[in-house]
């Protein structure tokens, strides 16, 4: 079972303005082949069928952890893209759009229409082209030296994704998240490469980092380095896989610095809230109507 914090894993800067086409790049780093839908429904649908927890403890422990890591990545992923397509961020109250002005003509000149057309403005399972996120990215072999290497696969992959998006735009909501995904991804290959190690002998951390361009030289990878986040890989249970520092132990390929198991999550930023779009019937009621249901919904339950 999950426990949901309502919170996102880092405070994302507010955007200045609509950014459209920088919305649909980033949704290549959601529902992507290389997205976060994917490593996080691999990692998951691993941990549902993993065979051995008790003997094998110590590597069920990893990615069933990784895999709730995941859980926030696609939250984070999400919010990026909702602020890039936000019109009031965070504002509740605004003048009734007139429909037959075209309120949304704009988005006839964006990359990715079905933000508008399907979503009303927000992030949707699919990729940058459009293409919608499907099960068939999701590889769960039953071995488990097959499927951690091809998660250490699919986090170099992913991070060769986000690299491309980064230069993509300079957005700075976006590379907010870039950053921030950049290093945790780099922890999470870290970390599948150390398993590796353990259970085969080759050195497979030795090949990070793929592409070898180090993430120091991004100003905000650096800065959530500058943190540690790089060292640590997060327990996000009360009790429970107490082993991960059996295989998260020694220094990290990225500087050499000691790795650390943190218990419990980061303590993240606050969530975005879009705002309300009458020309999107998004949420559809007014601020007062809501008020006046809500008031409702009070007085029954007295």
């Amino acid at each position: 079972m999950f426990l949901r914090i309502d919170r996102l894993q880092i405070e994302l800067p507010m955007p200045k303005e609509q950014d459209p086409n920088a919305a649909s790049q980033v949704q290549a780093l959601l529902g992507g082949r290389f997205g976060e839908m994917s490593t996080l429904m691999n990692y998951m649908y691993q941990s549902f069928n993993f065979r051995g927890k008790k003997s094998l403890k110590p590597y069920y422990d990893l990615i069933a952890n990784i895999a709730t890591e995941e859980l926030g990545h696609i939250e984070l992923v999400a919010a990026t893209i909702n602020s890039l397509l936000a019109k009031n961020p965070g504002q509740e109250k605004e003048e009734a759009a007139n429909p037959v002005a075209a309120p949304l003509g704009f988005a006839k000149d964006a990359r990715n229409a079905a933000h508008w057309i399907a979503g009303g403005g927000n992030s949707l399972v699919m990729g940058a082209m459009g293409e919608h996120w499907n099960g068939e990215y999701v590889f769960t072999s039953g071995n488990l030296i097959l499927d951690l290497l091809h998660n250490f696969f699919l986090e170099v992959a992913a991070r060769t994704h986000k690299l491309r998006v980064y230069e993509m735009t300079t957005n700075p909501v976006a590379r907010e998240m870039i950053g921030y995904l950049l290093v945790r991804g780099g922890v999470h290959a870290a970390a599948y490469g150390k398993a590796l190690e353990s259970l085969t002998g080759v050195e497979m951390t030795k090949l990070l980092p793929i592409p070898r361009i180090e993430n120091s030289l991004f100003p905000e990878a650096k800065k959530f380095m500058d943190l540690g986040f790089h060292r640590n890989l997060y327990r996000f249970s009360p009790s429970d896989y107490q082993d991960l520092g059996l295989i998260w132990n020694g220094p990290s390929p990225e500087d050499g610095s000691t790795v650390v198991v943190v218990d419990g999550p980061p303590q993240g930023g606050p969530v975005f809230e879009p705002g309300h779009d009458s020309a999107e019937f998004a949420p559809e009621f007014t601020v007062e109507e809501l008020y006046e249901v809500a008031q409702k919904l009070y007085q029954k339950a007295k």
